[in-house]
C-alpha cells in the first residue's frame, strides 16, 4: 500500500513528487509515456509569467505569483537554465490603452511588483526591433524564461534521489475507491498491474478529467487546446531581449515573440480547441497565423531562420481556473487539473500547495535525509576553457563532439543516460543535453546518439526509439552487410 500515487510525470506531477519527498512517505509516480516531460510540459513557451493576467482571487493568480517568486532560487538549487529577462505587453492602438491600464491594475491587485506602462520612445530604446504599430506597453520586470525540459527533469531527478519511485510506460486504465480498517484507499489498475494507495494525485494533464470522473459524481471536462510554435536559429536569438506579448484585441489574444534561455528566438502559440487529445501535428494555417501575428510585434519576422516547428496541447478546464484540491465525494483523491498557462510558472507553488494539502489529510514526519540540491549535466557549450579542460581530463569522452550545432559531446550524452532517471530514447537525450536541437535538427548527430544509447543500455540499435513505443528508427537489417 503506497501512501501517495501520483499519476502523470509532467512538471506539476514532478513538483508535487519533490515536495512529498520532504516527508517520510512511500510515493510513486506512474507515467504512460517513456520519460518525464512527454505531454503538455514538453511543448510550451518556457515563459515564467509575472502574474498580471490572471483574475484576482483565482487559483491561477495565487499559484502564478508564488511560483514566479520561487523560480530563481529553485534554478540555483536544482541547476536548470532560468533568466529573469522581463516582459512587455504591447498595445497597438490608442483606443486600447484602457485595456492596458486594466492589466496594470489587475497585476497590482495580484501582488506583482514593478509593473509600469512604458511609452513608445522608451520602448524603442528597450527593444529596437519593435514594429511601428506599437504605441505603448505594460512592462513586467519579474517576467522570465526557463527551459521547460530542464525544470521538469530537475524536479523529477531530485524527487527520485530522495526516494520517490518513478514507473514509465504505465497507463492508468481504472480507479476504484475501496475501504479497509484504516479508511478509504484506491485500487488503481494500470497497464503494468494493480497499485493501491491511500492518496491519489491526479496530474494527468489533458486526461485528468477521465481519471477524475472514474471516482467522482461531480464530473469534470478538460478541453485539449492546441498551440503551434516556430523556433528560429540562434543567429537571430538576440532580435529581442524581453518576452513580447500582445495585448488582446478584437482579433484575439495574439502570440508572443521571445528569446529562449538557450539563445534561440521563439514565436507562438496559436490556440485551437481539438477533440483528439493526441493531435500534436502542425498545420500550414496554424504556422501561417504564427508568422502573421508575430509581424504585429516586430518589424520583420526572420522566417528564413526557422529551424523547426512544433505544437503542444494545453489542458483547458471549462471553468477557466486551475482545479487543485480534494474531490468533494472522493476522500484522498487530489485533482491537479486544468493546469494550462501559467502552469509551468505555477508548478513549484502547486507542489507546495498539494503537499500541504496532503499533510492535512494524512500527516507525516519530515524526511531528515532530504537533500534539496541537484547538479545538472555539465555543458561544454557553456563552459569556460578551464572548465572544459578539467572535464576532458576527468573523462576524455567530453572531447568527442557528437552534436556540432549545439556543441554536445559524448561525455554529456553518456551522463544523461547514466544519471538518475536517465535517458532511454533519442528525445530523452535531446531534452537533457540539447543534442539534436540545433540548426540541422539532428540530421548529423542522430546515428551516433542512437549508437551511444544502444551501447550504454545494452541494447541493439534497432531497439532504440525516438520517444518510446513504436517510434523506432531501424526496421530491418541487411544481414549480409552487417
Amino acid at each position: 500500500m503506497l501512501d501517495v500515487l501520483i499519476v502523470g510525470a509532467g512538471v506539476t506531477g514532478c513538483a508535487v513528487a519533490r515536495e512529498l519527498a520532504k516527508t517520510k512517505r512511500t510515493v510513486k509516480v506512474v507515467e504512460r509515456a517513456s520519460d518525464v516531460c512527454e505531454g503538455t510540459s514538453k511543448a510550451n513557451s518556457g515563459i515564467v509569467h509575472s502574474g498580471y493576467d490572471a483574475k484576482p482571487g483565482t487559483m491561477k493568480a495565487k499559484m502564478n505569483l508564488e511560483g514566479n517568486r520561487m523560480m530563481e532560487q529553485l534554478s540555483k538549487d536544482l541547476d536548470f537554465p532560468y533568466k529573469k529577462n522581463g516582459s512587455l505587453i504591447l498595445c497597438f492602438a490608442e483606443e486600447d490603452r484602457p485595456a492596458l491600464q486594466e492589466l496594470l491594475e489587475r497585476g497590482e491587485k495580484n501582488g506583482v511588483e514593478g509593473l509600469r506602462i512604458v511609452e513608445r520612445e522608451e520602448l524603442i530604446q528597450m527593444e529596437p526591433a519593435l514594429s511601428d504599430q506599437v504605441v505603448a506597453a505594460l512592462y513586467a520586470p519579474t517576467g522570465g524564461i526557463v527551459c521547460p525540459f530542464g525544470l521538469t527533469i530537475a524536479l523529477a531527478e531530485n524527487a527520485a534521489d530522495n526516494g520517490v519511485q518513478f514507473q514509465f510506460n504505465t497507463e492508468v486504465t481504472k480507479i476504484e475507491k475501496a475501504e479497509d480498517a484504516q479508511g478509504t484507499y484506491y485500487k488503481v489498475e494500470t497497464s503494468k498491474g494493480l497499485e493501491e494507495a491511500r492518496i491519489v494525485v491526479n496530474a494527468a494533464g489533458v486526461y485528468a478529467d477521465k481519471l477524475h470522473n472514474m471516482v467522482s459524481n461531480k464530473k469534470m471536462e478538460i478541453i485539449a487546446r492546441k498551440g503551434e510554435y516556430m523556433l528560429m536559429d540562434k543567429e537571430v536569438g538576440g532580435m529581442v531581449s524581453r518576452t513580447l506579448f500582445q495585448l488582446p484585441t478584437k482579433m484575439g489574444k495574439g502570440i508572443l515573440v521571445t528569446p529562449t534561455v538557450h539563445g534561440n528566438l521563439l514565436t507562438g502559440p496559436t490556440a485551437t480547441d481539438v477533440e483528439d487529445k493526441e493531435a500534436v501535428n502542425t498545420t500550414q494555417d496554424g504556422l501561417g497565423e504564427v508568422l502573421s501575428k508575430a509581424g504585429l510585434s516586430v518589424k520583420q519576422v526572420p522566417s528564413r531562420q526557422v529551424i523547426t516547428s512544433f505544437s503542444g496541447l494545453r489542458a483547458h478546464e471549462v471553468g477557466g481556473d486551475f482545479i487543485i484540491g480534494e474531490a468533494e465525494d472522493a476522500k484522498g483523491f487530489i485533482d491537479v487539473a486544468g493546469i494550462e498557462s501559467p502552469g509551468l510558472t505555477s508548478a513549484p507553488a502547486i507542489g507546495v500547495y498539494v503537499a500541504e494539502l496532503i499533510q492535512g489529510i494524512a500527516p507525516a514526519e519530515a524526511n531528515p535525509t532530504f537533500n534539496g540540491k541537484r547538479k545538472g549535466i555539465p555543458h561544454m557549450a557553456d563552459a569556460t576553457a578551464e572548465e572544459r579542460a578539467a572535464l576532458i581530463k576527468e573523462d576524455p569522452a567530453y572531447a568527442q563532439v557528437v552534436c556540432r550545432c549545439e556543441l554536445v559531446t559524448e561525455g554529456e550524452i553518456v551522463n544523461s543516460i547514466r544519471r538518475t532517471l536517465g535517458a532511454t530514447t533519442l528525445d530523452g537525450v535531446k531534452r537533457r543535453t540539447r543534442a539534436g536541437m540545433g540548426r540541422c535538427q539532428a540530421g548529423f548527430c542522430s546515428p551516433k546518439t542512437v549508437a551511444i544509447l544502444a551501447r550504454e543500455l545494452g541494447k541493439d540499435e534497432a531497439e532504440i526509439t525516438k520517444c518510446g513505443g513504436d517510434s523506432i528508427f531501424l526496421v530491418g537489417k541487411d544481414k549480409e552487410n552487417v
